[in-house]
């Protein structure tokens, strides 16, 4: 509803002396939107002395006083609790830039007695925003989810599990370059990311684990790092994801070696809210949570569909990263989103969830980005929707709650 009040006049007016005692009574009378269904329209009456006559001084003091009522009922009201959620380009998390656009993420919000506002970002800047509780909420994987907010002691809850990376991350090289091959080249990729871990993964499972240190990682933006690859044709490799990777794969001599869809459900787009604002004693936070979820999965079943009124939706969703609609499309061809919640919990409950986030962990622990002063894997742990612990129950710094997907499954958002 516009905030903006229309208020009606009626013109003052001399009241019959025959209903009023004072024969030199004014009224006016103000309407004043109450409900959508109708006015209210409190009437104000005032009284000149006998003899006076005066009824420019009765509209001036009239005038006075619905003024001030004007602008007492123009006051703002008590501020709704307030929440940014940051978002980078991906195909996977594009949709909060149409939810907000479209006023999808307004109308739940506003079910919710909150206000949600969207913040796009590079990757890496989202995460520092999050750390730096400049926002509230994020779109991130699971390992950035592991090793930023949560080994900077920032307790981490995901409440929507969006998808899973079935071939959007990859590693593609120029020249016919193999991976046993790699060993004294450069790799761009924005490092410390699921791109390193994809690397890494991609060469221990092809046997090459013992020449990982041998390959100089180039750190490099995910903004600018198409444009650095493929004006550069010095460079031999690079690892990032859609859409830089279908931009980079369409030049001539680019192959791509390993993607994401060799290891299926390693890689998981989360939106994740700190603990601390969840657990706010009056609410607000779990109404945000809320919100998020009913938006997402509003926005998830339009997408899900067939025909001009979806293709519509992915268009303008592709407009967050000034994609085309037919790129947006090959994008979600390789990416696992859950379009419902209940699939979404059901990946997050199943057991073999744990075991590919402890492939995460221990890369984040080897690697030493749980934290300089981190001893053991452990001591950044992590909890699951069954409450079970891996590493020390008190250590948790990032928990999985699969509750409001649950809810959107249930019907009771």
């Amino acid at each position: 509803m516009n905030d903006v009040k229309t208020f009606h006049f009626a013109p003052i007016e001399k009241i019959d002396s025959r209903h009023h005692s004072n024969p030199y009574t004014y009224r006016a009378t103000i309407g004043i939107p109450a409900t959508d269904r109708g006015l209210v329209r409190p009437s104000l009456r005032i009284g000149i002395v006998p003899g006076t006559k005066d009824t420019h001084l009765a509209t001036r003091i009239l005038t006075v006083i619905l003024l001030s009522l004007m602008g007492a009922a123009q006051s703002p009201a008590v501020d709704k609790p307030a929440f940014v959620v940051g978002w980078s380009v991906y195909v996977g998390w594009n949709p909060w830039y149409y939810m907000q656009k479209s006023g999808i993420l307004k109308k739940w919000a506003d079910k919710y007695n909150v206000a949600i506002k969207v913040q796009r970002f590079d990757y890496a800047p989202s995460l520092d925003a999050f750390v730096a509780k400049n926002i509230d909420a994020c779109a991130m994987t699971n390992m950035e989810a592991l090793d930023m907010p949560a080994a900077a002691n920032i307790d981490t809850t995901s409440i929507i599990t969006g998808d899973y990376s079935n071939g959007n991350d990859a590693l593609l090289t120029r020249r016919g370059l193999t991976l046993n091959q790699l060993a004294g080249h450069k790799v761009l990729m924005v490092e410390k990311t699921v791109s390193e871990y994809l690397f890494e993964r991609a060469m221990t499972l092809n046997g090459q684990e013992s020449q990982i240190k041998k390959v100089k990682l180039v750190n490099t933006s995910d903004s600018d790092i198409a444009t650095a690859f493929i004006g550069d044709k010095s460079q031999d490799a690079v690892v990032t994801w859609k859409p830089m990777v279908s931009q980079i794969a369409k030049q001539q001599g680019v192959q791509n070696i390993f993607n994401s869809s060799k290891i299926p459900g390693e890689i998981v787009d989360l939106m994740v809210v700190r603990t601390d604002i969840l657990n706010r004693p009056d609410g607000s936070g779990q109404r945000f949570a809320k919100a998020l979820a009913g938006a997402w999965y509003e926005t998830t079943k339009l997408m899900s569909g067939k025909g001009p009124e979806t293709d519509k939706v992915l268009k303008d969703i592709a407009a967050g990263s000034e994609d085309t609609l037919d790129s947006y499309k090959e994008q979600l061809s390789t990416t696992n989103l859950f379009y419902t919640p209940a699939s979404a919990a059901t990946f997050t409950t199943a057991p073999d969830f744990k075991a590919k986030m402890n492939l995460v962990r221990q890369f984040c622990f080897s690697h030493a980005l749980l934290g300089a002063n981190t001893k053991s894997v452990d001591d950044v742990a992590i909890k699951y929707p069954d409450g079970s612990v891996q590493g020390k129950a008190d250590r948790v710094r990032l928990r999985f709650d699969a509750t409001y997907m649950q809810m959107a499954a249930q019907g009771k958002l």
